[in-house]
Parts: structure tokens; sequence; C-alpha cells
């Protein structure tokens, strides 16, 4: 403003710089508040009118320089508008995101970093700007034969649907993951949970279309050995010593929330998972991550060699390198879940 007001009283009369002031308020109004807009906008009216004095005091009247005056003037106050309506936004988008991270605690709480003897990591990535959950779900659980339990889980479907079912999932785990003596029981409940929701008057229309893919797994505190239940969700990846090895169910149950195709009786799988060993739990929007060629994210390829037994080190390289294979943005949302049994485990 001093700049414009200088060289408009040293350039020839013919020469007019003073609207150019407005600049000012408009440059201010993209990082300050109403308050500093307002200020800076009442200078740039006052700039102008030093000039016409400065010049010639029977100019200040003239139609010509009136209508200067009154353009600065309203678009001073239409920037200070601008800026009153921004904050107000802002505000509301503050008040929208801290509601979403709260229900994201509510809904899809982080694990502890110790669970028993085991160390835990896990990592949610959602695919849509600005969000903190969607379909994909985990959830851990202590039972009192010296167990945890896990499940993770997708649900077929994005939106706010997708999160009321992964809600519905999570909660009926946690109300029944220590209290159901067998891992099959405990799938039966949450396979009739999402078929009883589904049967709920309003979403009839939503039955056959509306499934979750899982997996749940019972890991002892003591010994080697690891149950599971596959229900049509990616098998576990289990690094021992850099080497990758994927656990294919050999009975794969079908998604939770198939009615009678869902029924058990269900298969327990078995697999081992030794001390040092890291184990991999993840959902299929890790798989389906493509980079700007079109090719999937190849996971048993990036991990292997890893020798680190730290699960929040190696969810942090595996994040890392995730993102940099689709260029900062998925395509879905992905979740994962890093499980070490320590050398020295001890319940």
């Amino acid at each position: 403003m001093v700049a414009i007001v200088v060289i408009d009283l040293l350039a020839p009369p013919d020469i007019h710089l003073g609207p150019l002031l407005v600049a000012a308020p408009a440059i201010t109004a993209l990082f300050a508040g109403p308050w500093t807009t307002g200020l800076v906008a009442v200078l740039a009216v006052g700039g102008e009118v030093l000039i016409a004095v400065l010049r010639d005091p029977d100019d200040l009247f003239t139609p010509n320089r009136q209508a200067q005056i009154a353009a600065l003037l309203l678009v001073g106050a239409s920037l200070v508008v601008f800026c009153v309506v921004r904050e107000r936004r802002a505000r509301e988008l503050m008040q929208v995101r801290y509601v979403s991270e709260t229900a994201q605690r509510v809904v899809l709480r982080p694990l502890p970093r110790q669970i028993g003897p085991l160390r835990v990591a896990s990592c949610y990535l959602a695919a849509e700007a600005e969000a903190q959950i969607g379909g994909d779900l985990y959830a851990a659980a202590r039972t009192s034969s010296a167990t945890t339990r896990l499940i993770v889980g997708d649900v077929r479907g994005k939106g706010m649907t997708a999160v009321g079912d992964a809600a519905l999932l999570l909660g009926a785990f946690r109300a029944a993951a220590h209290r159901r003596a067998t891992l099959p029981e405990l799938v039966t409940y949450l396979d009739g949970s999402v078929c009883w929701d589904l049967a709920e008057p309003g979403e009839t229309d939503r039955s056959g279309e509306t499934f979750i893919t899982a997996a749940v797994l019972e890991i002892p505190d003591h010994g080697n050995r690891v149950d599971m239940i596959d229900c049509g969700h990616p098998p576990p990846i289990v690094l021992r010593n850099g080497r990758v090895t994927t656990v294919e169910a050999r009975r794969p149950a079908p998604p939770l929330g198939l009615g009678e195709l869902g029924h058990g009786p269900y298969h327990v799988d078995t697999f081992t998972f030794e001390a040092g060993d890291l184990l991999l739990l993840y959902t299929d929007g890790v798989l389906e991550a493509r980079d700007s060629s079109g090719a999937f994210y190849p996971l048993t390829e990036r991990i292997s060699g890893w020798s680190g037994g730290d699960p929040d080190a190696f969810l942090r390289a595996l994040r890392r390198d995730l993102l940099d294979h689709v260029g900062g943005r998925l395509g879905d949302d992905a979740a994962m879940i890093a499980i070490e049994r320590p050398p020295a485990s001890r319940p």
C-alpha cells in the first residue's frame, strides 16, 4: 500500500494507481481473519483518500475519485463478510472432525501395544478424504482361559452403511469374545448378529447383498499354536526370520451375513506362531492397492526379508511403502495388525 501511494504521487497526473490498493485486503483475506482484513481494507481506503488530498484536494470530490473510494469500501466489506463465513465454516469443520475422531475411538478402538504376552500394532488407512473410519474393522479381547482373540474384517460397500455394519460386528465381538467357549461358537454368534441386523425392518432389501469377510483368531499365551476361522477373508501372513508364509485356510467359511450359507459347522484351522515370529493381519484394501500403471501392491514381496521384531516399526515401514506405491491415496480402506510373540514371552 505504501509503494502504490508513493508511485501514484510520483507518476504523471494521467496515471492512477489507487485502484490497485484493493489487492491489499484481498491478499490479507487469504490468511487472516475478519478483523485484520477489515483493518487493511480501511487502510486501503485511507490510502486512496491520501492520494486524492495530496494530488489535489478538490479531486477528492470528483465522481471518479468517489467511485474508486466506494469500490474499495464495497470490496473491503465483501472480504470481511467472506472471512466471517469462512471462519464459521472452519469451526463447523473442526466440530465435525472432533465428532468423527470421537466416533472412531468409540467404534474402532485402537489396540493396546501389549495384549497378554503379545506385542501388537495396528494401522487404519481410510480411502475417503478427511475420513477416520470406514468399513474395515479390527478388535481384540482377552479370555479367562489365558488366550487372546482377534478379529479383522471388511464390510462390503462404503459410506455410513458400511460404518454401521462394522460397528455392529465389533460390538457383537466385544460382547461375546470372552463368553463363548469355543471359536466356532463365537463365529456362529457373530454371523447370527449380522443376519439379525439385516432382517430388521427397513433392512430386508440388503439381505444377500451385504456381508462381512472376517478372520477370527485365538492365540494362547503358551505354546506356539494359533487357531483360526477364515470367513472369506485374505489369509494371514507369518514372518519368520525374514521368510514369508501365507496361512491359507483349508476349509474357509462363507462371509458373515449370508444367512444359511454362513451357518456352521465351522472348521478351525491351526498354524504355528513361534516366539520371535511376526503375524500380519490385513484387509483386501492392502492387496488391491494399485499404482499409476494399475499394478497391485505385491505385499508378500515387499515384506519379505524383514528381520526386525518390532510391530510398530514394521507397520510404519509397511504403511509408508504402501502409500508410496499408490501415490499417497488409497482406492479402498485398508486395515493392518502386526502381532509379535516375544522370544521371552510370559503370561
